[in-house]
């Protein structure tokens, strides 16, 4: 079976950029990258069999740290699936042993992982720049928690309230874990 797996990093975006031609079942989620516990994810190494294969668009879709990658890509060679990330045009198998691919898989994803930290250090000095003229605020709450509880309570689905409100499902499971 081909299966495919795609993510996005916030709510906002969308998964257009991410063609993954003919699959048959497609896991997707939008969380970060740098967050290890993603459910999709999760859902789909469990969910793929031996012989079955894997599409990915890029690299950075699957992990955004070396470890995380390798790891990954480790879990599903070793039940026999094989994962193909198109536009890097690599494809790991449990049977091959290409000592270029392995080595382009920890280079690409090395600079994955740095490209990662860039934005990190970017952001952080962006957001003391702006602390010391006197323009940074933290954003507040945007979420009504009490709107999701309600919502919950009249019986909406998590999906529902997630879309509903344009927040992730993860952020609905907080609320409610919470308030129990």
């Amino acid at each position: 079976m081909k299966v495919g797996y795609r993510r996005v990093s916030t709510v906002e975006q969308r998964f257009d950029r991410q063609e993954l031609g003919c699959v048959e079942r497609v896991f997707e989620e939008k969380i970060s990258g740098g967050n290890t516990e993603r459910a999709a994810l999760q859902e789909m190494i469990a969910f793929v069999r031996m012989g079955d294969e894997v599409v990915v668009y890029s690299i950075d879709r699957l992990a955004r740290n070396l470890r995380d990658l390798q790891s990954i890509v480790q879990q599903l060679n070793d039940k026999g699936v094989s994962i193909e990330f198109l536009s890097e045009r690599l494809v790991f198998t449990a049977d091959a042993d290409d000592a270029f691919a392995k080595l382009q898989l920890q280079m690409l994803g090395a600079f994955s992982e740095y490209e990662r930290n860039m934005i990190r250090k970017r952001q952080a000095e962006g957001i003391e720049k702006a602390k010391a003229n006197g323009v940074y605020e933290r954003r507040g709450k945007r979420v009504s928690r009490q709107r999701v509880l309600n919502m919950s309570r009249d019986g909406s689905s998590v999906t529902d309230i997630a879309n509903d409100m344009n927040i992730s499902r993860m952020t609905v499971y907080r609320i409610l874990k919470e308030a129990a």
